[in-house]
């Protein structure tokens, strides 16, 4: 695969599609490297008339690593965070979505529609605050504002993420299963046999656990976006589970809040929203993003499980919800 210099660093990257495609930039989480975006995901998007765009984050996979810093205690850094301290860091969120922006400057792209999970999430979102001639619209799945006021994530699974990392490959696809068991949808299968696979994948590809830490150092430094997102104009799609352990959804809730469409996707129910087809239905037919295939990736999340009938049948103006136990469309209220 191609290696980018992007921002100082070089950033290892994976384009899907024709060369006229919408660009599609694809943002991972916290320590995930660029092929846990599936190929066949990667594929449908393309298929749909985008230009894809995955890449591996600093400090992860292929890119560059960020080493030389100093002892790493995460523990203490989490705890520092909780009482609203500062929190040092070898990097910043601002520049993981500058590394972003430079990806895109190295390919000769001028904007993207940017679309992030948890991690990828902030620095999307960052990245909309920061550099919007970059961004065509955002997507923040399953992230935050990153605002220290709402709901923690519960103790088992900040556990299952603080548990020493692996000695060899085996060690790997074990934790790996252990951990999306903790923070998976409780309503769907778990698939063990396809986890393992992906977590021995990324072990060969790059096995490099002082990279994770300090980007979730990045994560814990970082201030609340809230008032900043106030001032981002692109079309926004929040797509958060309503039963994620990691990240809950209040965290989903907030992020909506702050999007100055005049659309309002909160359901009264408890089956909130999971994601509003509305906010990029005012785009014209070849400014979209995808909303059925980034739906239908959000089945293989903490988002939960997703029927194909429920994917193909979303029309404008309806509501993509779930519980974290079952997903349906409907009506907005």
């Amino acid at each position: 695969m191609p290696r980018a210099r992007a921002n100082g660093i070089e950033l290892e990257y994976e384009l899907f599609g024709s060369e006229g495609g919408r660009p599609l930039v694809l943002i991972m989480g916290l320590g995930a490297q660029m092929i846990l975006w599936d190929e066949e995901f990667c594929a449908a998007l393309a298929a749909r008339g985008h230009r894809v765009i995955r890449f591996d984050n600093r400090d992860v996979g292929l890119s560059t690593k960020i080493d030389g810093w100093r002892a790493l205690d995460l523990a203490a850094a989490m705890a520092a965070a909780a009482l609203g301290r500062p929190v040092a860091a070898p990097y910043t969120l601002s520049d993981m979505a500058a590394d972003a922006a430079g990806l895109l400057d190295a390919l000769g792209i001028a904007a993207a529609h940017v679309v992030g999970a948890s991690l990828g999430g902030m620095i999307a979102q960052t990245l909309a605050i920061e550099r919007p001639a970059c961004v065509l619209s955002l997507t923040s799945i399953m992230s935050t504002t990153g605002d220290r006021e709402l709901p923690r994530a519960r103790p088992e699974a900040v556990a299952a993420l603080l548990e020493p990392p692996p000695r060899d490959r085996d060690g790997a696809m074990a934790r790996a299963a252990k951990v999306f068991r903790t923070i998976g949808s409780p309503g769907f299968p778990f698939d063990e046999a396809r986890v393992r696979e992906r977590a021995g994948r990324s072990y060969d590809r790059c096995f490099h656990p002082a990279g994770v830490a300090r980007q979730m150092l990045a994560i814990l430094a970082a201030g609340s976006r809230a008032p900043a997102l106030r001032q981002v104009r692109v079309p926004t799609l929040v797509i958060h589970g309503t039963e994620d352990p990691l990240v809950p959804v209040a965290h989903g809730i907030e992020t909506d809040k702050y999007d100055v469409s005049d659309v309002d996707v909160l359901d009264r129910s408890r089956a909130l929203n999971f994601a509003q087809s509305k906010r990029l239905s005012r785009l014209d037919d070849h400014e979209r993003v995808d909303l059925p295939t980034l739906a239908q990736f959000a089945g293989f999340t903490r988002c939960g499980a997703l029927g194909r009938h429920a994917a193909l049948s979303l029309g404008p103006g309806q509501i993509l919800r779930t519980d974290g136990k079952g997903l349906g469309v409907r009506q907005p209220v």
